[in-house]
């Protein structure tokens, strides 16, 4: 290509005049053979631009706009013999100073530019550029461990180089190429895909970025491509390991199909699953009684026969021993015996000892025939006896358990359903306090309902109402559900004076009435009822139920339902919410309302990931068996919550339990896996354990669904000698794919009964009601002063909203707005909150900072400050003084002459 320009002047760039004496072709532009070409400086090796062409009187380098010396270019001129025509060829060289020094808008650049007699021609801009690879890759390949058959991207950003770095890739050092392998890509974006992952992708991959200068390699990038392992079909079932009665059969299958391999995940579940058989045992055969004689024969004789049938033997059982046929002769003598006739023998010869051994011999007979007839019936009598045993094999097996496999799920092998073994009628489950729990203030109303339970024996729950009363006036009081983590505060003053309210409050222990949408919403804590209906109060009560949720607003969606009339339940607030029409406030443990209508509550869970976590108590007891030779371990998984856990107290009291280990917590995931149970560690050469009952598991759906009620299972054990007194094992409760709890048992079971086992640590579990000033824990002189001080707001700023503040009861403040006395709201709430606890420290010390605050704003403190003298009276004197307890409170107030709250 050349492009023609206007003829241009005969004088160079240096001022020297270009020749014009070599002869050429008149009439024709210069035609280029040979143009520069772009270029790169590699290190600090000068570069080579060449031109050629023809016709050319003279051939110039022009750079970045400036003509190229005269005495820079290197030129020759010789005959094409092709054409006879003289070509003439330039060559300048271009060293890396030249190009570092400039400076221009664009890259360094040459052209060269030939004349002839009719004009000139220019060349193609050549570019000039120093070559560099820098050391650094801009991003390494990472290694990987993917499943077989999975996609394997492996990235790489090569360092920044001129020219650019092409890339290229090597497996243990070899390359790998796109065009040998289909499954294999390698993208113009220098990423390396592997569509699906083969055992033969694994290795070391480096990634290669190379150009004129030089050659970089990545980090290297290690793929493991792994196999996991996948269970193989099960063998059939082996025959019954014992030739008569009940015994085990077995099949297995292997962890083959495939194999793990590169560390893969080894096969989940139980490679040998059991059952029980029951194996017929062999049946002797025995002869029927022998047919009538046939009539006598032509030779003499009569014949008659038997079978062996009375039983047939069955089931590998022996033949009848003996003939099943019998001949006689028949004739009396008539006929031949021996080649003679039998009357030829005269009977007047035979003397009168034939008479003798024929009498002789009938007596032996009968003695015979009634030896017999008594051994008969003395086999008959232990046959009998044994058969007994084979039937009722619990009598053989102590307790032997038949179990039916179920379908595996979530990776986890078949486990056991348990059958209550004969003889034992099944165990009352109350879902609550049993009839031996009794208060005289608290009622109970039952009706029996079935409730089957997994691996255990079926439990039948009684649908309680635990139910506890008060009579309350203007000073107010507290309801209490012994042992269950639910109460209600009715504050002073929220019955008007010459007023009292017949209040209650009831725990649903029947079938839940809650129906969750589409499994996602459970019970956290007991269903509460409080009353009457007709119940006006002119502020709200404090209701306290305990919960077993682990609290998380990322992970659940907890709300406070209530009953309607019709028996559905509405929302009344999500516990992140803020209302004007109800207060809650979620501790760990425990839920406290702040309600106005009575009704029926129950605190409601929807978890919104995975992640989301119920609280688990676990607990296992341990009584005696059917035999003194036997031992029962029954464990129990149930919701957190005191009132949950009072049923397994019900239940274990009234069948004797003890409880063998401090309960136990366990955080439930909600991720769908389910709950196994183990029994580790049992000394086998003194204890057996029923066959197929060491591991036993419930469903996710029974344990996340629980709401409230116990599930349980058991562990039957035999001493294998009288002398065993000592028992010592592990319990394992985990969760799949979760946490495990270990509960260690170790007792003496040869103890005589122990005393009731302290199953709760309330120092008061019994009181289910008080009224007037004994309920409270704040004097009411302290609470009125309080409420005085704090509901209006004065020039300090000292006001009902910094009390909640220091209370750290500062959410939903709207809630106390719309209160008459909303100090005396979240003096309820503190009270409620605190309950437990025996003093007043976070009150007075809430107070004590308020007084510190606000005594900085003036040079002196009044004397007359309200929040000084309440600390006073809160008994923490200096600022370093522990606040006094309950004791020290009434006896200040007794001394002001508040004579209601001595004693």
């Amino acid at each position: 290509m050349f492009i023609a320009t206007q003829r241009s002047t005969d004088r160079g760039a240096t001022g020297d005049i270009l020749p014009d004496s070599l002869p050429s072709v008149p009439g024709t532009l210069p035609h280029f053979l040979k143009e520069p070409e772009d270029s790169y400086i590699i290190k600090s090796n000068p570069i080579k631009l060449l031109c050629r062409a023809v016709p050319a009187l003279q051939i110039f380098f022009k750079c970045n706009g400036e003509w190229v010396h005269q005495n820079e270019h290197v030129s020759r001129e010789y005959m094409d013999q092709n054409t006879g025509l003289k070509v003439r060829e330039v060559l300048i060289n271009v060293s890396r100073q030249q190009v570092e020094d400039f400076h221009g808008p664009e890259d360094y650049w040459c052209l060269c530019v030939a004349w002839s007699h009719l004009g000139t021609s220019k060349s193609r801009k050549a570019t000039v550029h120093i070559a560099y690879l820098r050391k650094n890759f801009e991003q390494d390949p990472q290694g990987k461990e993917v499943p077989i058959k999975g996609m394997i991207v492996l990235h790489c950003r090569p360092p920044e180089g001129v020219p650019t770095a092409e890339v290229e890739w090597l497996k243990n050092e070899e390359l790998v190429s796109s065009l040998t392998d289909d499954n294999i890509d390698t993208r113009a974006d220098h990423n390396l895909i592997i569509n699906e992952a083969r055992l033969s992708d694994s290795g070391n991959y480096t990634c290669l970025a190379s150009n004129i200068v030089a050659k970089r390699r990545s980090a290297t990038a290690t793929v493991v491509v792994f196999v996991n392992g996948g269970w193989s079909l099960w063998t059939e079932w082996s025959p019954c390991n014992v030739p008569c009665g009940r015994g085990v059969q077995k099949r297995s299958r292997t962890c083959t199909n495939p194999a793990p391999l590169n560390g893969g995940a080894f096969c989940q579940g139980m490679s040998v699953q059991k059952i029980t058989c029951n194996a017929l045992c062999p049946i002797d055969g025995g002869w029927e009684k022998w047919s009538e004689w046939t009539a006598c024969s032509v030779q003499c004789e009569r014949q008659r026969r038997r079978e062996c049938n009375n039983p047939p033997p069955r089931h590998r059982g022996i033949m009848c021993e003996g003939p099943s046929n019998a001949t006689e002769n028949c004739t009396g003598g008539m006929c031949t015996q021996n080649g003679k006739l039998l009357h030829d023998v005269k009977p007047q010869s035979m003397d009168g000892s034939n008479d003798v051994a024929l009498y002789s011999g009938l007596g032996s007979g009968v003695v015979v025939v009634a030896v017999l007839v008594v051994a008969v019936m003395l086999y008959r009598r232990s046959q009998s006896n044994y058969g007994v045993d084979v039937i009722d094999s619990s009598a053989l097996t102590g307790g032997f358990q038949s179990f039916t496999f179920k379908t595996p799920r979530q990776g986890v092998d078949d486990r056991a359903e348990y059958h209550a073994p004969k003889g034992h009628p099944p165990e009352t489950f109350p879902r609550g306090l049993n009839r031996d729990y009794s208060n005289s203030t608290v009622e109970r109303r039952s009706t029996k309902k079935g409730l089957l339970i997994p691996n255990g024996p079926p439990l039948t729950p009684t649908k309680d109402q635990m139910r506890t009363t008060g009579v309350f006036g203007h000073l107010g009081g507290r309801l209490v559900v012994p042992n269950t983590g639910v109460s209600l505060l009715v504050p002073h003053g929220a019955i008007t004076e010459d007023t009292s309210w017949e209040m209650y409050m009831v725990i649903n222990q029947g079938e839940s009435s809650f129906q969750t949408e589409e499994g996602c919403e459970i019970l956290l804590g007991p269903e509460v009822t409080y009353g009457p209906l007709g119940l006006d109060l002119s502020s709200p009560v404090a209701m306290t139920i305990a919960h077993c949720a682990e609290v998380d607003t990322e992970n659940w969606n907890i709300q406070l339902k209530r009953k309607t009339q019709d028996n559905s339940w509405e929302e009344v607030m999500s516990v992140e919410d803020e209302s004007t029409f109800c207060y809650c406030l979620m501790d760990s443990s425990s839920c406290h309302l702040l309600l106005d209508q009575p009704g029926s509550y129950a605190l409601v869970g929807e978890p919104l990931t995975q992640a989301a976590v119920k609280r688990l108590k676990l607990a296992v007891f341990g009584s005696m068996g059917a035999t003194p030779m036997d031992y029962s371990l029954r464990v129990y998984c149930v919701d957190d919550t005191p009132y949950a856990f009072q049923g397994v107290v019900a239940t274990e009291t009234s069948r004797g339990g003890q409880l063998l280990e401090e309960p136990k917590m366990l955080p439930f995931r909600g991720n769908t896996f389910s709950l196994q149970v183990y029994i580790q560690d049992v000394p086998q050469f003194l204890w057996s354990i029923k066959p197929f009952t060491t591991c036993q598991e419930f469903s996710f759906s029974q344990v996340w669904c629980s709401n409230q009620k116990p599930l349980h299972c058991a562990f039957s054990l035999e001493r294998n000698s009288p002398t065993t007194t000592q028992l010592s094992c592990k319990i394992s409760v985990r969760q799949v794919k979760g946490h495990e709890q270990i509960l260690q048992v170790y007792t003496s079971v040869a103890e005589s009964k122990k005393e009731s086992v302290p199953f709760f640590m309330q120092t008061d579990c019994t009181v289910t009601s008080q009224t007037g000033p004994k309920a409270f824990k704040i004097p009411l002189s302290i609470r009125q002063r309080i409420c005085a001080t704090f509901d209006t707001a004065n020039a300090k700023g000292k006001d009902w909203q910094l009390l909640a503040q220091k209370l750290h009861l500062d959410r939903n403040l709207s809630y106390f707005l719309k209160q008459q006395s909303p100090s005396a709201v979240i003096l309820s709430l503190w009270e409620a909150r605190h309950q437990d606890t025996g003093d007043l420290d976070s009150l007075a010390s809430a107070l004590e900072e308020i007084g510190k605050i606000h005594s900085k704003s003036t040079a002196a403190k009044s004397q007359e400050d309200p929040e000084s003298d309440l600390v006073h009276h809160l008994g923490t004197g200096s600022p370093g003084n522990p606040v006094c307890g309950m004791g020290k409170l009434t006896n200040h107030e007794t001394a002001n002459s508040v004579p209601e709250y001595t004693g």
